[in-house]
C-alpha cells in the first residue's frame, strides 16, 4: 500500500512538473480541441500546417542542441566573460552574449544556455544579489535580441515564411526597434557599478574544432533554408542525416514542446479562421490596429500563437511582427523565454520569486511601452 502511495505521488509530482514546463503546449492543446468540437475533422486540416516553418525551426533547434553537446556556448560565453574585470563589464557581457546569442539561437534557447552561466559567474564573484536583475536583463535580451533576424525568434520565422517577407523589407522593418532595444538595455546595464570581481575556477576546455566547423556548416544550411534557397526538405534530410552520424543525441534535444505548440496553434488558428462569427468579429479588430491587438494577445496567449492566430486575419505583417516582437516584453506568459527565466529563477533563488516579479514587471513593461511608441513610429514608413 504504502509502496502503491509512494508511485502516486511520484506520478503527480511528474505530471505537475511537466504541466509547469509546458504551459504554453498545453494552453495550445486545449486551444486546438475546443475549436475541434466546431470544425470537425476533413481534408482542409492538412492545409493549416507551415511544413517549412516546421523544418526549419526544427533544423535550427537540431543544430543549436549538437552546439551545446560540444558546450560550444559555455565555452564563447566563459571566454567572452573573462576577459573583464568589474560587475559593470560582467553584466555587459553576460546580457550582450545572449542578446547576440538569440539572434542565431533563437530566445529561448539562449536562454537555457546563458542563464545558468549568469548565476555561476555571479556566485563566484560572490554577488548572487545581482541574479535577479541579471535575469531579468537576460530575459529581455533573449526576447529582443533575435527581433533583428528572420531566424532569431519563432515567430519571426513562421511570419518571414507565411507572408514571403522579402529579406531586405524584413531588415528594414525591425532595425529601429531593434536599435532601441539595443540603446535600452546598454543603458540600463550601464547603471550597475562597477565593483572590482574576480572569477574562479580554471577556463572552460575549447570544444572540437572540427565538430565546431561541421555544425556551422550545417547551421548555414539551416539558415539557406530559412531564406529559400532551396526546398526545406532536402535541408531538412541533410541535417538529420548528418546529425544521425555525428551525433544523435541532438535530435533526441530538440524542443519538440515548441514545434508541437506550433502545430496545435495551426489547428486552433486554421479553426478559428473557418468559424464566420469569430473570423468576422478577429478580422475588425485587427484591421483597426494590429499592433495593439497582437501586443494585447500576446500578454495573454503568448507570442508565437500569437503570431499564428492574427497571420489569419491580416495581411499588415509590418504591424504584425512589430507586436510579435515587442509583445513577448510585459507578463510573464507574454513569450515562452519569460516562463524558461522564472521556472529557473524559481529553482536557482527559493524564496525570493515575489521580489523577482515585481521587477521583471517594472523593467518589462517599461520596456514594452518605448518599443510600441518606436514600432508606431516605424510604422509610418510602411
Amino acid at each position: 500500500m504504502e509502496g502503491t502511495k509512494l508511485r502516486g505521488r511520484r506520478i503527480l509530482h511528474t505530471a505537475e512538473q511537466f504541466a509547469k514546463s509546458n504551459v504554453v503546449l498545453l494552453v495550445a492543446i486545449a486551444a486546438a480541441a475546443a475549436t475541434c468540437i466546431f470544425v470537425p475533422f476533413d481534408r482542409e486540416y492538412a492545409g493549416y500546417f507551415d511544413w517549412s516553418t516546421l523544418a526549419c525551426l526544427f533544423c535550427t533547434m537540431a543544430v543549436v542542441a549538437a552546439f551545446k553537446n560540444i558546450r560550444f556556448f559555455i565555452w564563447l560565453a566563459d571566454v567572452i566573460v573573462r576577459r573583464f574585470k568589474n560587475m559593470r563589464n560582467i553584466a555587459l557581457a553576460l546580457v550582450f552574449v545572449t542578446f547576440f546569442g538569440s539572434m542565431v539561437m533563437a530566445n529561448d534557447m539562449a536562454l537555457v544556455t546563458f542563464l545558468p552561466l549568469g548565476y555561476f559567474v555571479l556566485e563566484s564573484c560572490g554577488n548572487k544579489k545581482q541574479t535577479a536583475f541579471i535575469f531579468i536583463m537576460q530575459n529581455i535580451a533573449a526576447n529582443l535580441g533575435g527581433m533583428l533576424t528572420p531566424f532569431g525568434n519563432p515567430q519571426n520565422l513562421y511570419l518571414y515564411s507565411y507572408y514571403a517577407i522579402p529579406t531586405g523589407e524584413f531588415f528594414a522593418i525591425m532595425a529601429l526597434p531593434f536599435a532601441a532595444a539595443f540603446l535600452m538595455i546598454l543603458g540600463v546595464c550601464l547603471f550597475v557599478k562597477p565593483e572590482p570581481a574576480v572569477l574562479q575556477g580554471v577556463p572552460k576546455k575549447t570544444p572540437c574544432v572540427w565538430r565546431s566547423v561541421v555544425y556551422a556548416l550545417l547551421f548555414a544550411l539551416s539558415l539557406l533554408i530559412v531564406f529559400r534557397v532551396f526546398p526545406y526538405y532536402w535541408g531538412l534530410l541533410a541535417v538529420v542525416v548528418a546529425l544521425l552520424a555525428l551525433d544523435f543525441r541532438a535530435l533526441l534535444h530538440v524542443d519538440y514542446s515548441l514545434l508541437l505548440t506550433f502545430c496545435a496553434f495551426f489547428i486552433f488558428s486554421g479553426n478559428l479562421a473557418r468559424i464566420p462569427a469569430v473570423a468576422e468579429t478577429l478580422s475588425a479588430f485587427v484591421a483597426f490596429d494590429p499592433l495593439a491587438v497582437g501586443v494585447l494577445s500576446c500578454q495573454v496567449i503568448s507570442n508565437v500563437p500569437t503570431s499564428v492566430l492574427l497571420s489569419k486575419f491580416t495581411e499588415n505583417y509590418p504591424a504584425l511582427l512589430i507586436a510579435v516582437n515587442a509583445g513577448g516584453l510585459g507578463t510573464p506568459i507574454a513569450s515562452l523565454a519569460s516562463l524558461i527565466t522564472l521556472n529557473t529563477f524559481r529553482r536557482m533563488c527559493p524564496g525570493e520569486t515575489g521580489r523577482y516579479l515585481i521587477r521583471f514587471l517594472l523593467y518589462n513593461f517599461s520596456f514594452l511601452a518605448v518599443l510600441i511608441g518606436t514600432g508606431y513610429l516605424t510604422l509610418l514608413f510602411f
